[in-house]
């Protein structure tokens, strides 16, 4: 590992250690000078390494601390059981239940009270209120409830920082957010409103959840299809969306004829748009800076690092909130990442030499990396892992890029020629028809995602034995052919490059 790497992944550690243990934040800071002296006087090179990142992970283990006891600090927690006029600002799209609607909320003020505490709005069944609104109502805080068929919601809420939920009834807009926010609430409405235009019902639903990862008014039992056949990332925005508006972005400004670099930073403008738009959710975060930092890179004249990317966005996301630790979108995108980065090159050797080709080969070696790395996951938080999540991958995923392509086309058509857009809407239909056809004839299958304790353990052991297997007959094969073992070739980076060339730029 290169040494920004060991310090980027110190910096992980530390805040993450800080669920484990809350240290002060002055004694962590003066270990972390000590090491830091200790480092910066050690002659040996790795001695120094090892020295420096642990005076990173013990400051950012103090610093992690630090935030985390700002996340558990309440003001309205004392006021809970009382009602009073509040002011609150709609933080992300309303979520319709059967008997109410709820959204994370940010109370403003709370009778005489200014205050600035995120809350969970409860509101009843009729009109939404649109992500960004400022609200005037009459509620109530109660308390958030607790541990109920395996799920703590008062854990899970508290994680967010929130620590009360707020009944409303009736509200009053009265005004909207305003800056950075504001800016990511009306590209949300073009997007919402533009993409889909003229459409309706399910595949309206279904092309919004695409493109803005909404899926309040997408059918439950439609929901539950996606899930059981590992399809569920399609409707969340992930890495794949991210840099296909900044590709996007970028090649409109190059067929406008602007140079490579108003072109770059064109596609950084983009993607921070659309990050604002659909939320900063820890894989929009993740694949946000990783765009970022690759654009930056090519900018700058440096070789653009994956890991490193990788390893920044955890420790900006661990460092906003070392919670995120255990929030499952957090698990399924870095686990799902990694897994690509590692297994897929892999799959796409062991393919070699079959009728297949390089695209197809590279879409099954990512359907089979995220499978294996987020099975995992996907049971410990919701017990299930789905058995056709391969399959269903390789048919639904070209027909999802080419939904959220020509959604993203039709927005930017729609305010110049309507009825252009309009057509483009309902050709797009047909595409989102044929997505959420995949998940429900996936999930269909016999025995297409398992739930049981020991089919899991069964599962899990055969993986690690056909991994093993495969490993070695790889190196096996390598060793014939008198290639050096997998693990000793130069690292390379999503460009191609080695590690090596890396370091003498």
């Amino acid at each position: 590992m290169r040494l920004p790497h060991a310090f980027v992944g110190a910096l992980c550690l530390g805040f993450a250690l800080a669920n484990l243990a809350r240290p002060a934040v002055v004694p962590a800071l003066s270990v972390g000078a000590v090491l830091a002296v200790v480092g910066l006087a050690t002659s040996g090179p790795y001695l120094r390494a090892a020295a420096l990142a642990s005076a990173v992970a013990a400051v950012a283990w103090g610093c992690g601390s630090l935030r985390l006891a700002q996340l558990d600090h309440s003001v309205l927690a004392s006021r809970i059981g009382t009602a009073e006029w509040a002011v609150v600002e709609v933080a992300e799209q309303p979520r319709v239940g059967s008997f109410d609607q709820r959204m994370k909320a940010v109370v403003l003020r709370w009778g005489t009270l200014r205050t600035h505490e995120p809350v969970l709005l409860q509101l009843p069944l009729g009109r939404s209120p649109p992500a960004g609104a400022l609200l005037r109502l009459l509620g109530e805080l109660k308390p958030p409830p607790g541990p109920s068929n395996g799920f703590d919601e008062a854990k899970w809420l508290r994680r967010q920082g929130i620590h009360a939920i707020l009944h409303g009834r009736s509200y009053r807009v009265v005004g909207r957010r305003g800056g950075v926010a504001g800016i990511g609430d009306r590209v949300g409405r073009w997007l919402s409103a533009d993409t889909t235009r003229s459409l309706k019902g399910e595949r309206r639903d279904v092309i919004e959840a695409i493109v803005l990862g909404r899926t309040s008014e997408v059918d439950q039992s439609l929901l539950d299809d996606f899930r059981a056949t590992g399809l569920y990332h399609c409707l969340a925005v992930d890495g794949l969306k991210v840099a296909a508006v900044g590709g996007g972005a970028a090649a409109i400004m190059l067929f406008l004829g602007f140079g490579i670099y108003l072109a770059q930073l064109a596609a950084l403008g983009a993607v921070g748009a659309y990050a604002l738009a659909v939320g900063l959710h820890p894989s929009v975060v993740r694949a946000t800076l990783a765009a970022g930092l690759g654009s930056l890179a090519w900018l700058a004249g440096r070789e653009r690092d994956r890991w490193q990317a990788l390893l920044v966005g955890a420790a900006v996301l661990l460092g906003w909130n070392p919670y995120a630790l255990f929030d499952a979108g957090f698990q399924l995108s870095f686990a799902a990442v990694a897994a690509i980065f590692v297994v897929t090159p892999r799959v796409v050797r062991a393919l070699e030499g079959y009728p297949v080709s390089h695209e197809l080969a590279q879409l099954i070696g990512v359907s089979t990396a995220c499978g294996l790395a987020t099975a995992p996951v996907t049971w410990f938080q919701f017990h299930q892992i789905s058995l056709v999540t391969v399959p269903a991958n390789v048919v639904a995923v070209p027909v999802v890029v080419e939904v959220l392509g020509l959604a993203l086309l039709t927005a930017l058509v729609a305010p110049v020629a309507p009825p252009v857009a309009a057509a483009m809407a309902q050709l797009n239909g047909w595409g989102a028809w044929v997505v959420a056809e995949c998940a429900r004839v996936f999930a269909s299958i016999p025995g297409a995602q398992i739930t049981s304790p020991r089919a899991a353990a069964v599962l899990g052991l055969g993986a690690v034995a056909a991994a093993a297997y495969a490993w070695q007959r790889g190196e096996r094969a390598r060793a014939e052919a008198g290639l050096p073992p997998d693990g000793d070739r130069p690292a390379e980076d999503h460009g191609g490059a080695p590690a090596t060339a890396r370091a003498d730029r």
